[in-house]
């Protein structure tokens, strides 16, 4: 005659714990498969919005699909050359874990605490509504004291002038380094030149910057680490090793 189970000694108990951990497991599983659809459209749909917001382009109505696909043209450019380059579906973040699609960081060069690039990059170009390129969009990352802090920077065709700014993922400290997110702060960046008139990086973030009226923004009070990962990230990503032969070549020949 069978045993009756009993769920109260030590063996039913872990029986039920077991069945009971499995079922979870399932369902769980189950939940993120099909919701991974949504969250990946979820995702596609805040990088959009905050590519129109630092465009200029994002309002309270906006449609953000309809703005996005006809305002905004992705393209992916080579940093070693400038130049644009054919490669669909590319992920940046993918790339740097790929050594066939990333570069290792001189320690010397490495004024963002990379370590390590993607070969390529997204830039986004935005048309106005005659569809003429009047600004371009650049990605920019780099590490903040708690975090890799990300952002979209606006260009304008002078491959020179900064048009807006936008730090979209951060970590940073609350009412600190957490303020890179304001936009009142990011707002000072608006109409700053990157370069000087020989080429050279001059844009500068930090205490007492501001005083440069042309290059220059003040760093945050009270947050001296994440003020140096902002500063760094533009040294780097405006520098020679990013999107300085890009800049350079929207420069001589216009965005196209």
């Amino acid at each position: 005659m069978a045993k009756k189970f009993n769920k109260d000694n030590f063996g039913g108990t872990l029986a039920v714990i077991t069945a009971v951990s499995l079922v979870c497991s399932v369902i769980v599983a189950g939940a993120a498969v099909g919701l991974k659809s949504t969250q990946d459209e979820q995702k596609l749909l805040d990088k959009q919005r905050n590519i129109l917001s630092v465009a200029g382009l994002l309002k309270e109505n906006t449609d953000v699909k309809k703005t996005y696909a006809e305002r905004i043209e992705p393209r992916v450019v080579d940093l070693a050359t400038g130049n644009y380059v054919d490669a669909p579906g590319f992920d940046a973040r993918q790339a740097v874990k790929d050594p066939a699609q990333s570069v290792q960081i001189k320690p010397e060069d490495d004024f963002a605490t990379l370590k390590v690039r993607a070969k390529y990059s997204d830039v986004y170009l935005v048309k106005d509504e005659a569809g003429k390129i009047g600004q371009v969009i650049l990605p920019m990352h780099g590490t903040g004291l708690w975090s890799v802090i990300y952002a979209f920077v606006a260009i304008r065709p002078d491959g020179n002038t900064i048009n807006g700014l936008t730090y979209y993922q951060q970590g940073e400290t609350a009412g600190l380094g957490g303020e890179i997110a304001n936009p009142l702060w990011q707002k000072k960046f608006v109409g700053k030149k990157l370069f000087d008139e020989q080429g050279k990086v001059a844009i500068h973030v930090g205490k007492g910057a501001g005083a440069d009226k042309e290059h220059g923004v003040d760093g945050l009070s009270g947050a001296s680490l994440t003020t140096k990962g902002v500063h760094g990230s533009f040294q780097y990503w405006f520098g020679a090793n990013g999107f300085g032969p890009y800049l350079a070549k929207l420069k001589a020949e216009g965005a196209k």
